[in-house]
């Protein structure tokens, strides 16, 4: 320390606590981290495993290791700094106002909700003990099974899928087994979704060998049901439609479509996976669907965990239960327990218990909501949503297309087409930019039907204070767009790096998902 620093008694004036800055400084931590496995030191330990005295039996030739497993050897303080690090250096919805993640829909996660499933009565269940020790949790997929019928109104819920994809697909996969037990399934070939509706949907079915047939939006931004009708017939095996849709624009003929499928002979299968503004308010069964999917993850509030491990339930009518994935969780008035027997099952989609850290999560998270709770939930999402629009509206080079002057549901997609026009700066130069005062922003799915998009979802999650502070960062980035342009399309400038190569991406000779791989291609 200098000798000239003043070692005296604190004046009032620097005691005095600056003001809260109108936006948060923000600069994130850069570290040059190595891979875990290149920080190795042979022979350091961070935990010393106890010599046992017993006799330890001795492995089949077949399974006993060569050689032992090329295991990075760190000490705790070692592999506690390398996890901080890596951590100060990752942009996560417990850091930041997270609503620029529209679809993805990052809302807060109880941490009272991980104490549960750190529990050793969950953490440290196997998932082939005998039934007779694993009843409470058992319990818990039963029960929250019949929390997801009242929710959604259907007879039967899987909890199997790992995620909303994994839904979609064993909804698709009940699809084509209902219509070839009824002797039409090779005739009806055809799926039909809309542009708006969540990606997967038509993934789903094209990765189940389905035609997909999307229906574009009309001039107000509604799935053209002219386009419908020409589009139904015998070949129809199915609609699955998101509604509201990624807009946030809600279908109000969305009976009057499900009519026309079911005319058809055709099934029609509800996108929930994010259901943030229609929990407690509509059901799918209510408007006439077959089938219907939840992520857990974006509705019921279990972390996302950077994309995994989700969880997704896929629920049924009667007339589709027995297409259920196998087995299914059942009570017999004094014991829960699973039933292999259902042989119209489409099978396992994943490990037969599902994703059960995620599914107790949810269970806690509906439990402690209860019903009116629930509905609070989504009404106070379309608050958030209708609140922080007439904020972003007030910014210089934003619209919102597609039903002008009607409410948005749970998100809204904007466009900064005019902002573009006036100044060259992109959307994704704005959402580079946005990360520089410490937060997330998203466009949307590809094609971008509306032009340079921007998707914006608050949730319940987020105060009035939140969502105020996340419009003044927009604004600042636009002021900036319009007033010195080069502070936006060189962004990010505080984050730990600037931008990625996006031809690595896109190059499958540089991808390497294990260490091995990438020490082949690295040397």
């Amino acid at each position: 320390m200098s000798s000239s620093v003043s070692h005296g008694p604190v004046s009032p004036a620097d005691a005095r606590v600056a003001p809260k800055p109108g936006l948060r400084r923000f600069h994130q931590a850069r570290w040059d981290e190595p891979l875990i496995f290149e920080l190795t030191s042979p022979g350091e330990r961070g935990v010393g495993v106890p010599v046992t005295s017993l006799p330890v039996p001795s492995l089949p030739a077949g399974l006993a290791r060569v050689a032992a497993p090329g295991l990075p050897e760190m000490s705790q303080p070692h592999v506690l700094r390398h996890y901080m690090r890596l951590s100060q250096e990752t942009l996560g919805v417990d850091l930041n106002v997270d609503v620029g993640q529209g679809t993805c829909t990052m809302k807060y996660s109880p941490k009272v909700n991980d104490s549960f499933v750190r529990d050793a009565r969950i953490a440290e269940l196997h998932p082939l003990q005998d039934e007779g020790s694993v009843q409470g949790v058992l319990e818990i997929l039963y029960r929250l099974e019949g929390l997801l019928k009242e929710i959604s109104g259907m007879d039967r819920v899987s909890l199997q899928p790992a995620s909303g994809s994994s839904a979609i697909y064993a909804n698709v996969s009940m699809i084509r087994a209902y219509h070839a037990s009824r002797g039409d399934g090779e005739l009806r070939d055809e799926i039909i979704t809309t542009q708006f509706s969540h990606p997967t949907n038509a993934a789903a079915p094209k990765t189940a060998g389905y035609r997909v047939i999307t229906l574009m939006p009309d001039a107000d931004g509604y799935p053209d049901i002219e386009a419908l009708r020409a589009a139904v017939g015998p070949r129809t095996a199915a609609l699955l439609i998101t509604n509201p849709e990624d807009t946030g624009i809600f279908n109000p003929r969305i009976e009057e479509f499900v009519r026309l499928v079911h005319e058809v002979g055709g099934l029609c299968c509800y996108d929930q996976a994010n259901a943030n503004g229609i929990l407690g308010i509509t059901r799918a069964r209510d408007a006439g669907f077959d089938l219907c999917h939840f992520n857990l993850h974006k509705t019921f509030s279990t972390p996302h965990m950077c994309g995994g491990p989700a969880a997704g339930a896929s629920a049924v009518t009667s007339a589709l239960a027995p297409f259920l994935p196998r087995p299914t969780v059942e009570f017999d008035g004094s014991r829960y327990f699973f039933d292999d027997d259902r042989p119209e099952s489409i099978g396992k989609i994943r490990p037969f218990y599902g994703v059960v850290p995620n599914l107790v999560r949810a269970y806690a998270w509906i439990m402690a909501l209860g019903g009116p709770g629930l509905r609070e939930v989504a009404e106070t999402a379309v608050l958030n949503n209708n609140y922080l629009i007439s904020k972003v509206l007030e910014i210089k080079g934003v619209s919102l297309p597609y039903a002008q002057g009607r409410r948005r549901v749970e998100q809204a997609r904007y466009s900064w087409e005019k902002l573009n026009a006036d100044t060259g700066v992109h959307s994704e130069e704005i959402g580079y930019r946005v990360a520089d005062f410490g937060t997330h922003y998203w466009t949307s799915h590809h094609p971008y039907l509306v032009p340079e998009p921007m998707t914006l979802e608050p949730t319940e999650s987020y105060s009035q204070a939140d969502l105020d502070e996340y419009a003044a960062i927009l604004a600042e980035v636009a002021r900036e767009a319009y007033e010195e342009p080069e502070a936006v399309r060189g962004a990010p400038h505080n984050g730990p790096i600037h931008r990625m190569r996006d031809a690595s991406l896109e190059d499958p000779g540089t991808w390497a998902v294990t260490w091995r791989a990438y020490r082949r291609k690295v040397g």
